[in-house]
């Protein structure tokens, strides 16, 4: 596309005035590709520096990311529109990696992760490094932390996901219950609810992993418990909403039972809305599971979690060797951070509270 201009001099008598063509489009496309060229550059630089390892290295990768999101981000809104969102295309990337390697990790070419005696040859407290066959260094036992973090993706996503499941089972059903009744049977949930939502989650947790066994199941059935006031709440809410609709009054004045209106048509609808709030709170959940972890109570080393790893880094280890820390604590903030961002995203386009009644 070009425009066309008026020279700013006047035209002469009987001739037409010359006109000049003006692109339009190229300043952002620049502005895209300028960054985008520039952060190429300094991660090529970082990579080809792996030798000479340090903390202007870790610097070096934030500002190549930095520059690549910008000039990423320019360019998507050129093409796909101003709606385009890199950063939660970078998170569900993230996500769906992290996934695949927590399923994959067995048959992944990687070092030992819980197994002692095969780790004795292995040196120990080995920093990162991208271009040998430790890319994410080793701990002080010599075990491989980028396999440690992918068979501790298993412990966190399944204990944080099965307890949020169970939430929006146990929950949404009570949830409903209560937003169609009413009533009575809304008064008790209500009192239910308020009691869960007074005992301090983490008193909780600790009481309940001072008599359960520190298992995934277990674990999880204590998660849920952080879930379930929530997800009650929630059902609820939507329930009232739904329960006032068109589809509902009239499948009430044909006779459809109380069930079968709980079942075909508030239950779809409130789905929506507790799956998107679900993904918020795995997030949280995450971060319950990895303080058990970190403070002994959850699963126990030398199988790894998130948390445990990150506490093998307490005392002088971190200041000598960070990395035991830093690994499973940016895996652990980039995973909160993709799960919440996601979950936002969603709850806003379901929110029941955007439709028209």
């Amino acid at each position: 596309m070009s425009d066309v201009v008026d020279l700013a001099k006047p035209a002469a008598a009987g001739k037409p005035a010359k006109k000049i063509p003006v692109l339009r489009g190229r300043p952002s496309l620049l502005r895209g590709l300028l960054p985008l060229l520039l952060g190429l550059i300094v991660l090529g630089v970082a990579i080809g520096a792996m030798a000479n390892r340090g903390w202007w290295q870790l610097l070096a990768f934030v500002v190549a990311f930095a520059l690549l999101h910008s000039g990423g981000s320019a360019l998507g809104r050129r093409r796909w529109g101003a709606g385009f969102d890199l950063t939660s295309w970078l998170c569900g990337t993230w996500l769906v990696l992290l996934l695949a390697g927590a399923i994959f990790v067995p048959w992944l070419p990687l070092g030992e992760s819980q197994n002692l005696a095969a780790a004795l040859g292995e040196p120990t407290m080995a920093r990162p490094d991208l271009l040998t066959n430790r890319p994410l260094g080793t701990n002080n036992f010599g075990l491989d932390l980028m396999a440690r973090v992918l068979y501790g993706a298993r412990s966190s996503l399944v204990v944080s996901i099965g307890a949020v499941l169970i939430g929006m089972v146990v929950g949404g059903a009570i949830g409903i219950l209560a937003g169609y009744f009413r009533k009575t049977t809304d008064t008790v949930v209500g009192i239910f609810t308020n009691a869960l939502l007074a005992v301090p989650p983490l008193i909780l947790l600790i009481a309940l992993a001072t008599v359960l066994e520190p298992s995934l199941r277990n674990i999880a059935f204590g998660l849920s418990l952080m879930a379930l006031p929530s997800m009650i709440r929630m059902a609820r809410a939507n329930t009232l909403t739904f329960a006032q609709r068109e589809f509902v009054l009239a499948g009430r004045s044909m006779g459809a039972s109380n069930i079968r209106i709980m079942g075909r048509e508030l239950l779809p609808n409130v789905m929506l809305p507790l799956l998107s709030y679900g993904m918020v709170i795995v997030s949280v959940l995450i971060v319950a599971e990895a303080s058990l972890s970190f403070l002994g109570l959850g699963i126990q080393a030398p199988e790894p979690s998130w948390g445990n790893m990150i506490a093998e880094g307490e005392g002088s280890t971190f200041e000598q060797h960070p990395h035991i820390v830093l690994v499973p604590g940016v895996v652990v903030f980039l995973t909160v951070f993709s799960f919440n961002l996601l979950g936002e995203r969603a709850r806003k386009r379901f929110d029941s509270r955007q439709a028209q009644l």
